[in-house]
């Protein structure tokens, strides 16, 4: 019977660690807000995403069309194509301190 009272307790540590070790979302952690620097040209508005100075995505929003993100996943300057209205911080740039 003490099983059952304490599984609760066991799920919800559970869901807190893995919640705790999961990436930062940009748009939603206050202690990671992300410096934005926003390009205008021509056809499109590019918003660059840093966090500790280290560039880890870029938006491009069209004219027409959708948005999309380009994303460093691991800090070797290649960036990734991804789709979405949100991202998450790479764990790479949340280490670099």
């Amino acid at each position: 019977m003490n099983a059952h009272r304490s599984l609760p307790a066991l799920l919800l540590a559970l869901g807190l660690a893995l919640t705790a070790t999961g990436p930062a979302l940009a748009q939603s952690s206050s202690d990671l807000e992300p410096d934005i620097t926003i390009r205008q040209e021509k056809e499109r508005t590019i918003r660059e995403y840093r966090v500790n100075g280290e560039l880890y995505a870029i938006e491009i929003r069209p004219s027409s069309g959708p948005s999309y993100y380009l994303v460093d996943q691991d800090g070797d300057g290649n960036f990734e194509r991804q789709s979405g209205d949100r991202i998450a911080v790479p764990q790479w740039v949340l280490k670099t301190f």
